[in-house]
């Protein structure tokens, strides 16, 4: 028999990140207007149950405790866990971190949304898996759990059973991802507009994480190229093309832009390159060559030893672990 209904639970404490909450319930709650079958039915519990207060001090009444459930397990389809500056406590608190892990052995699906992977990693449910979260605390998130595999500069990941998103409006992106998989990328589109956001944002985290790493520029010449090259990466983006775009010398070009982004010229569109060979990967089935002339690498080579310089790994390795592109 069909199930009547896609249970996704949803767990918040004090100080969550109220977005985290409520971007993710306002896709599955479109999911289900616009025709999901089963239709989903979303429950937000808190530690203990009662109402909790976001970070930016708008309260929420949860609809039960995640001790309850813990205590009296039963089948859900879907726990996902929230983000903010609350996960910290939560995450020094042995009864929350063994009542998630109890409540997730019953659970066909685990998620989190930006900080909330330190919960999961806690409870020891992303060991061994791969998975991201806020880009200012990916590398603190490694660093402190060893056995998972960060990815840094991916919007959402998908790894088996466990699916993780970076920051704040990613879990808008990891849900829309969550209801293609349950249903179609029809009805995942027709939610995303809707909610008037991108069904598959331009580039995956990668739009991001290149120009997060990299410092904002102060000079407006420079801040506006580094706004203008993610969507010229086709083009021959050498020094004296980028510094004539700047409107600065060649010479005066590379020194402020290593000066105030941390990075030079060559490097930052480096990045960039392999970002969108990324996301290409993930998305298409264009050859690698096909890939590289895309994102303006000379060749199949040239791509390759970028790839190995910025990824640690191939691109055909990559697309076989990451790719979501269905034939």
């Amino acid at each position: 028999m069909a199930p009547t209904r896609h249970e996704v639970v949803l767990v918040v404490f004090d100080d969550f990140q109220l977005l985290d909450l409520a971007g993710p319930v306002e896709v599955l709650r479109g999911a289900t207007r616009l025709g999901a079958v089963p239709p989903y039915a979303t429950t937000v519990v808190g530690p203990r149950g009662g109402a909790v207060r976001s970070e930016s001090g708008v309260a929420v009444e949860t609809d039960g405790s995640l001790a309850a459930l813990a205590r009296r397990p039963r089948p859900i389809d879907t726990l996902a866990v929230v983000g903010g500056a609350g996960t910290v406590a939560r995450h020094h608190d042995p009864a929350f971190v063994a009542d998630l892990a109890a409540v997730a052995a019953h659970t066909t699906r685990v998620a989190s949304v930006c900080t909330g992977a330190w919960l999961l990693a806690a409870a020891g449910l992303l060991d061994g898996h791969a998975a991201t979260t806020h880009w200012s605390s990916c590398d603190a998130l490694a660093a402190r759990y060893p056995a998972v595999e960060v990815l840094p500069d991916r919007l959402h990941v998908r790894d088996r059973d466990r699916w993780t998103s970076a920051g704040v409006t990613a879990g808008i992106d990891l849900f829309l991802a969550l209801v293609e998989a349950d249903h179609s990328a029809e009805l995942a589109h027709a939610v995303a507009a809707w909610l008037v956001v991108f069904a598959r944002r331009p580039g995956g985290q990668s739009q991001f994480s290149a120009q997060l790493r990299a410092q904002a520029a102060a000079t407006p010449s420079i801040a506006e190229l580094q706004r203008w090259l993610p969507d010229h990466l086709d083009e021959p983006l050498g020094v004296d093309k980028l510094a004539g775009h700047a409107r600065m010398s060649p010479r005066s070009f590379a020194r402020v832009f290593t000066r105030e982004t941390g990075t030079t010229p060559a490097a930052f569109v480096e990045t960039l390159r392999v970002e969108a060979a990324r996301q290409l990967l993930e998305t298409t089935d264009l050859t690698v060559g096909a890939v590289a002339a895309r994102v303006g690498m000379r060749n199949p080579e040239t791509l390759h030893r970028a790839f190995r310089r910025r990824a640690g790994t191939t691109p055909d390795r990559y697309r076989q672990h990451f790719s979501r592109h269905q034939s």
